[in-house]
C-alpha cells in the first residue's frame, strides 16, 4: 500500500466512535492537530500497550494542541469495552470495512506465525490544523510509540 503524500490534504473520513457517535476528521480543521493511528485489534497486548502510552501522554499532547484518533476494524461495542477497561481518554473509531485504512495505506499483507493475510498495518499519521498530512510513522515499537510521536510533533514545531 502507498501512504498519502506528505503536504497533501489528509483523506477525509467520518466513522463511529466507541459511543456510537459519528466523528469527522474535518471537524478538527482549524482547531487542532490530529494524530490518526491505526492498530490491529482492541484489547490485544500490543494494542493495549500502545493505547496506554497515548493515554498517559494526554497532558503532553494537549500542550501540543493535538487530538488522538485510534482506528481499528473493531465494532464500536468492542471499542467501548477497550476504552472502559483501560481508562482510555481519547477517541477510538470503528473502520469495520477497512475503507479508511485503505485510503491511508494502512491495510495490506502481513505475516504472523508463518501465516500471510491482509490486515491493519500499524501506522500513525500526523495531520496539522490545516488538514494537511505532516508526517507518517510506520517503524516504531508499541511500548515507545508515544515517545516517538511526541518527538515527531516537536520536530514539526507543535510544541
Amino acid at each position: 500500500m502507498t501512504f498519502p503524500k506528505i503536504g497533501n490534504l489528509a483523506p477525509t473520513f467520518a466513522l463511529l466512535d466507541q459511543e456510537g457517535s459519528k466523528v469527522k476528521l474535518q471537524d478538527f480543521r482549524g482547531q487542532k492537530n490530529v494524530v490518526v493511528y491505526f492498530y490491529p485489534k482492541a484489547m490485544t497486548p500490543g494494542c493495549t500497550v500502545q493505547a496506554a502510552g497515548l493515554r498517559d501522554s494526554a497532558e503532553q499532547l494537549a500542550k501540543r494542541n493535538t487530538a488522538v484518533l485510534g482506528i481499528s476494524p473493531d465494532a464500536s461495542k468492542r471499542l467501548a469495552k477497550f476504552a472502559e477497561r483501560d481508562s482510555l481518554n481519547f477517541t477510538l473509531l470503528s473502520d469495520e470495512d477497512h475503507e479508511v485504512a485503505n485510503k491511508y495505506g494502512a491495510w495490506g499483507p502481513k505475516k504472523f506465525m508463518g501465516r500471510e493475510f491482509d490486515g491493519i498495518l500499524r501506522t500513525t499519521f500526523i495531520i496539522g490544523q490545516d488538514g494537511r498530512l505532516k508526517a507518517v510513522l510506520d517503524k516504531f515499537k508499541t511500548k515507545s510509540h508515544h515517545d516517538d510521536l511526541l518527538a515527531a510533533l516537536d520536530g514539526l514545531g507543535f510544541k
